[in-house]
């Protein structure tokens, strides 16, 4: 315990600290850059995993069909191009989501386009789907080690018409179906136009109906989540609770980022600068715990959750378990935090099996 907070106050006092004077899109392909660098070096990726790895049968999860080693993952956004996967699964990952993936490269919307909210732990990104297509894609799954369970969130193009939306997922369904291990549909994104149809039930009722029609046609069938807002009321969600239990698919990620700014630290001028965006980080803590809770009590547990939204210490994931989550997905904390948390959260889930 005592190395892993070294690790943490190092990556802060240090790390953190140095990357955080630079634009936060700018470093985030710098920490690419490095970590590919540095996984290359003998040795490196067997230190790594001997740090930050807790490997236990206690943290194994079997969901929807698939064996989870632990229930910590990283969040779709992190890893858009599928090109980190291998290497980021050296720091103890039990999971991690590719994606947003469309069927065609795009550059998503003009930068500047992500900020940092330093006095609230947060993020705050209008990126838009930028990714480098379906077929890039494709290619940098075929180099899949096979170390961890790997999900695919898809999305439509933007300049996608709305009578075309589905044959956008099916697109990427399709395609993808012999590379990633379950699918995310990413419906709730707020920075891509023309997605107010994705928030219609009798068309998301039509889109998984669709998704379902194709994974029937192989062999092996891939479990479909359906990855929502944070911002929904009460009503929205009891729809959701119905359009999972009717389609019958595996399950839902809660929550995607938020267009809310209440209760921010960050002055409304700042905020007035940045503009328009999802925000993320601690932020959405407890809004994204309260949609699991909800979700869960009122179905009566009758699917499964991946919870994620403001996990920035161990505390922080427990409270999302003990809120319903099955299992879980960092990316601003991962940020802010640094990998260490990932050992963080498994050490506190195991102490508290251990402690049953």
């Amino acid at each position: 315990m005592y190395f892993c907070n070294q690790t943490v106050d190092m990556y802060k006092a240090v790390i953190r600290s140095l990357l955080f004077k630079f634009d936060p899109e700018t470093v985030h392909y710098f920490t690419f850059d490095f970590i590919k660098l540095i996984s290359k070096i003998p040795l490196v990726p067997s230190l790594l995993r001997g740090i930050f790895k807790v490997k236990h049968s206690d943290l194994q999860r079997e969901l929807f069909g698939l064996k989870f080693e632990n229930p910590v993952g990283l969040a779709a956004g992190f890893d858009k191009n599928a090109v980190l996967y291998n290497e980021l699964a050296n720091f103890g990952f039990g999971f991690i989501e590719i994606g947003t993936v469309t069927p065609k490269a795009q550059d998503g919307n003009p930068k500047k386009r992500l900020f940092r909210l330093k006095e609230d732990n947060g993020l705050i990104n209008r990126m838009g789907f930028n990714n480098a297509g379906l077929e890039a894609v494709i290619k940098q799954l075929k180099r899949n080690k096979k170390q961890l369970i790997i999900g695919g969130n898809i999305g439509k193009n933007t300049a996608t018409s709305p009578d075309q939306y589905t044959e956008d997922y099916a697109t990427c369904f399709k395609a993808l179906h012999p590379y990633v291990d379950y699918f995310v549909l990413n419906v709730s994104c707020p920075n891509v136009g023309s997605h107010a149809k994705l928030n219609d039930k009798e068309y998301l009722e039509e889109l998984i109906a669709e998704m379902k029609r194709i994974n029937r046609t192989f062999e092996l069938q891939k479990p479909i989540l359906l990855k929502i807002a944070p911002d929904l009321n009460t009503n929205q969600l009891d729809e959701i609770i119905e359009l999972i239990v009717q389609t019958n698919i595996a399950g839902v990620i809660a929550s995607n980022t938020s267009i809310l700014r209440s209760e921010l630290k960050t002055s409304k001028e700042a905020l007035a600068a940045i503009g328009n965006g999802g925000l993320s980080g601690k932020p959405l803590k407890s809004k994204s715990t309260e949609v699991i809770r909800y979700l869960s009590k009122q179905s009566n547990k009758a699917f499964p959750i991946i919870g994620v939204g403001g996990i920035h210490s161990a505390e922080d994931a427990l409270e999302k378990i003990d809120a319903g989550a099955d299992l879980l997905q960092i990316y601003t904390g991962f940020v802010y935090e640094g990998p260490a948390l990932i050992k963080r959260i498994n050490r506190a889930l195991l102490k508290r099996t251990k402690s049953v």
